[in-house]
């Protein structure tokens, strides 16, 4: 097994809500003498690719996202061959997205995921009823497919990981003494529309609920943990009893520059940074 890299590595997805624009100041909770890393929501995992940690436990409930990380895990050069040979432009993301990916090898779905990923609108990941992925071309502004070289230097990264199709509750209840755990959940949040849909029901309050349960498990437990959150009654009532810290980042939710906006986010935690 190769070593970890030694320096951050960038992820190979984009993601709505992605935390890359605080990626140092959330590194800054993480200490080295933690054994293990933690994180039930994985995404596109900015921040465990940005500590590339020692040993790591990842999981989430959208079985395609882990599948296409354990394929960039094992077959990172037979992923790339595949991505690179799709074809460019709305058509072909249309054509692509209409292909029934239950019929393709797994190195195949995997290219699928990370080609729709780059190019659908906004990084948002969001099925149907039938769970059928159906968000909309968003051009080209998106940047270019991973490289090879992109997606080996993942696979190194994530040589040390365990990866499992989990809710956050059963993943959780893994945890151990010497472990630290990183939560970034899709939002529910009643006085405004989110989106990062999941599957139709998204995360409920009822989900919100028993997150905090979780987060005071955990706490009784003595396990660090670290937890963003859109700035909200849910942040609210997750975070009471919390250490807490108030930033602003930037969204692009409607896809043109001049309607982005500043959304304030709380960072949520038992333990203070390093």
């Amino acid at each position: 097994m190769e070593p970890p890299p030694e320096s951050p590595t960038l992820p190979f997805l984009r993601w709505a809500g992605s935390k890359r624009q605080h990626a140092s100041l959330l590194a800054s909770y993480w200490n080295q003498s933690y054994r293990r890393y933690v994180e039930p929501f994985l995404g596109s995992g900015v921040l465990y690719f940005h500590l590339c940690p020692p040993r790591a436990l990842l999981g989430d409930v959208n079985r395609d996202l882990i599948a296409t990380f354990r394929q960039v895990k094992a077959n990172p050069i037979a992923v790339s061959r595949i991505l690179h040979s799709f074809q460019r432009g709305s058509q072909a993301y249309y054509r692509l997205r209409s292909h029934n990916g239950d019929v393709l090898r797994p190195s195949q779905k995997a290219a699928r995921f990370i080609y729709l990923n780059r190019f659908c609108f906004n990084g948002i990941y969001r099925t149907n009823s039938r769970g059928v992925f159906n968000v909309p071309y968003g051009g080209e502004r998106s940047g270019p497919l991973p490289s090879a070289a992109h997606l080996k230097a993942s696979s190194r990264s994530l040589a040390v990981a365990r990866l499992a199709v989990a809710d956050f509750e059963t993943l959780l209840d893994e945890v151990r003494q010497g472990d630290f755990v990183y939560m970034d959940p899709p939002y529910s949040v009643r006085a405004r529309r989110t989106f990062a849909e999941y599957y139709p029901s998204g995360f409920t309050p009822e989900d919100v609920k028993r997150l905090r349960a979780v987060l005071m498990r955990l706490d009784r437990k003595g396990i660090p943990f670290l937890l963003t959150y859109a700035d909200s009654h849910e942040a609210r009532s997750l975070s009471r009893g919390f250490a807490t810290r108030i930033v602003t980042t930037r969204r692009n939710v409607a896809g043109f520059i001049g309607d982005r906006r500043r959304a304030r986010e709380v960072i949520v935690s038992n333990a203070p940074p390093a």
